[in-house]
């Protein structure tokens, strides 16, 4: 793969990550957080919001890095091939627990069946393309 095509692609997952972004802010709607926390103390259902607004500002920071810099990301520099290796463990992780979660009886529609899928498809696509840029010969 050439360095121009990955940095293409690199670019693709920056605007990729934006498209999770708008699925994931579905997610205290369909999962019913305001009512599904409200057994919790405020301290808890707070850190269960901060935890949510982190993990949002990673992916969007993300997004940003790999849009404005997916060129020097491909060329392969230690910080360059760092980031990715970030990224691809990231969603690497979040891969795994597609399968660990129990999501059945919240796929009630089949347009959230098709964002779930969606979903495992983009993770994997990340994880291909960060680690690739992560690991590939110099």
């Amino acid at each position: 793969m050439t360095e121009q095509t990955l940095a293409g692609l690199l670019m693709a997952a920056g605007v990729a990550h934006f498209g999770i972004l708008l699925a994931s802010a579905l997610v205290p709607f369909q999962l019913d957080w305001r009512q599904e926390l409200a057994g919790l103390s405020r301290l808890h259902r707070q850190m269960y919001w901060v935890y949510g607004g982190y993990v949002v500002l990673a992916i969007v920071a993300f997004g940003i890095l790999s849009l404005s810099n997916a060129h020097e990301l491909a060329a392969g520099g230690r910080l360059a091939r760092g980031f990715c290796g970030y990224v691809a463990v990231f969603w690497g992780i979040r891969l795994c627990l597609q399968w660990v979660f129990d999501v059945k009886q919240h796929l009630t529609k089949w347009w959230l069946h098709l964002g779930y899928h969606g979903l495992t498809v983009m993770f994997m696509v990340f994880v291909v393309v960060y680690g690739w840029a992560a690991m590939r010969p110099a």
